[in-house]
């Protein structure tokens, strides 16, 4: 048997077969081999085509079915991964009525402000954990007051992953988890957060019926099972955020453990019991997948817009033409700690959460005309990103979460020995890559959602540790005198 896991990113959906015996992943494959576009009418907005996240998933499906042999009847869950903070709008037909407004996209950051303020920061941040900000109830309130006519024909909202499901099963639900990372939900009474739609003038009627995280929460269709290839009895038991799912791809499941990843954006996420908050909301906090009545388990994240995105502009524009990834990483380890003097502020992917929400753009400082070249813009951009996760981190201890350990997969930035490195050491956190990613990740959600697995641990029990970095002693003045400079330019542009 297997279980069929989706990532559905902003750069490209992948899928993954897990073998429910082995735990092992049999195939996996991602579309398009290039990133999926993002479109930007305006500064500061970023959109995509929901429609081509599942386009690119029927050509991944079918390229894991080919590589694997499975049988349609042989897979017996689904499990979704999704980015989160996006706005999916569909009528009663089911059909998009715009493009979906994604994670990056800033338009909304004045409306969520002002409703902090109009309703109340300390009811805010008790009730929602955060300021309504940039997050997707906001991002509906744009649509209301800039869409009018548009908005009347809404029949459901939905997050990226509720989409998917939809396309798959004709059934339109949501979780609790989902709602939280939108707003929709009032973390302190368990209920759908009422105050903050009857501000925003949103009737409770377009919020999908809700079902658990791990549960069946609905079918394969025939129609979808004809153009993936699948069987109409397999279903769909899984979804979560990718960040909440990253953890649970890692087993990050208790309090004071932490996951991290570093594609596009990069984040920083740990598990708490305890209902903490910042009070700028620099840092946000969720539910995570395994929060139930009886058991408190949030998940605090920290998010930063510039990372990968960041990395890919300098291969799309700095480097020559079919530079790898890890041809420009190996440049960047040829420099020395600190670039030479070199800065890089990696912020130009739209308002950065930990910044207050502002939109800086990225910046480039030190340039020596004499001494520069391009492997040293590699090597400060890589060490940029870093110092903005310790920067970000720094925030995170306020709310009670102190890495000691992080752990990632084995993939995108941490696949840089520079990146890698710098964070250990710049952090003092020891580092622990794992094989595993977000799709293999949510086909073992799936196997426990289905009770194919009944426990996390039975789930999770071949999860394979690869590497163990460790803060590197002889480099650790080198690297906390870079992030003092690196912080004192940032300190001048915010």
């Amino acid at each position: 048997m297997y279980l069929l896991g989706y990532d559905i990113g902003s750069s490209s959906v992948k899928a993954s077969l897990v073998n429910t015996e082995t735990g092992v992943c049999a195939a996996s494959a991602f579309y398009p081999k290039e990133e999926m576009p993002i479109k930007a009418v305006h500064s500061g907005w970023a959109e995509q085509d929901p429609e081509i996240w599942w386009q690119n998933l029927k050509l991944a499906t079918k390229e894991v079915l080919s590589e694997s042999g499975a049988k349609a009847n042989d897979i017996k869950a689904i499990g979704i991964s999704y980015q989160m903070h996006g706005l999916v709008l569909v009528d009663k037909d089911q059909k998009v009525l715009r493009p979906s407004i994604i994670w990056c996209d800033s338009r909304a950051v004045t409306i969520g402000e002002k409703a902090f303020n109009d309703i109340g920061s300390t009811h805010c941040l008790e009730h929602l954990l955060n300021s309504p900000g940039n997050f997707t109830a906001s991002k509906l309130k744009w649509v209301k007051d800039n869409e009018p006519d548009l908005f009347d024909k809404i029949y459901k909202i939905m997050l990226p992953g509720d989409f998917i499901a939809m396309k798959l099963s004709g059934v339109i639900n949501t979780t609790i988890s989902g709602l939280s990372e939108g707003m929709f939900w009032d973390i302190k009474n368990n209920k759908l957060a009422e105050f903050l739609l009857n501000h925003y003038g949103i009737s409770r009627d377009l919020i999908p019926d809700i079902v658990p995280t791990f549960s069946e929460q609905s079918k394969v269709t025939t129609t979808a099972a004809g153009e993936l290839g699948l069987s109409s009895e397999t279903i769909i038991s899984y979804r979560a955020g990718d960040q909440p799912n990253n953890a649970l791809s890692l087993n990050v499941l208790n309090p004071g453990e932490i996951a991290a990843t570093a594609g596009t954006s990069g984040v920083v996420y740990g598990v708490s019991d305890q209902i903490k908050y910042d009070p700028q909301s620099r840092v946000n906090t969720f539910v995570h997948v395994n929060q139930t009545d009886k058991q408190t388990r949030l998940g605090v994240l920290l998010c930063i817009n510039g990372t990968g995105i960041l990395n890919s502009w300098l291969k799309k524009n700095v480097v020559p033409f079919g530079t790898s990834y890890d041809e420009m990483n190996q440049m960047a380890s040829e420099i020395p700690v600190g670039s030479d003097g070199l800065v890089v502020l990696p912020f130009g992917n739209g308002a950065e959460r930990m910044l207050g929400n502002k939109n800086m753009g990225a910046v480039i400082a030190g340039t020596s005309f004499n001494t520069h070249h391009r492997g040293h813009l590699l090597r400060a951009s890589q060490e940029g990103i870093v110092f903005s996760f310790k920067y970000g981190m720094d925030i995170m201890q306020q709310t009670g979460i102190t890495p000691a350990v992080i752990r990632a997969g084995n993939a995108n930035m941490f696949l840089s020995s520079v990146f890698r490195n710098t964070l250990a050491t710049v952090t003092g956190a020891t580092i622990e890559l794992y094989d595993t990613d977000g799709s293999v990740g949510a086909a073992k959600g799936a196997g426990v959602g289905a009770g194919i697995y009944k426990s996390f641990g039975e789930a999770f029990n071949s999860l394979k540790k690869l590497r163990v970095i460790e803060p590197s002693k002889s480099e650790d003045e080198a690297c906390k005198a870079s992030y003092g400079v690196w912080k004192e330019i940032l300190m001048k542009n915010i």
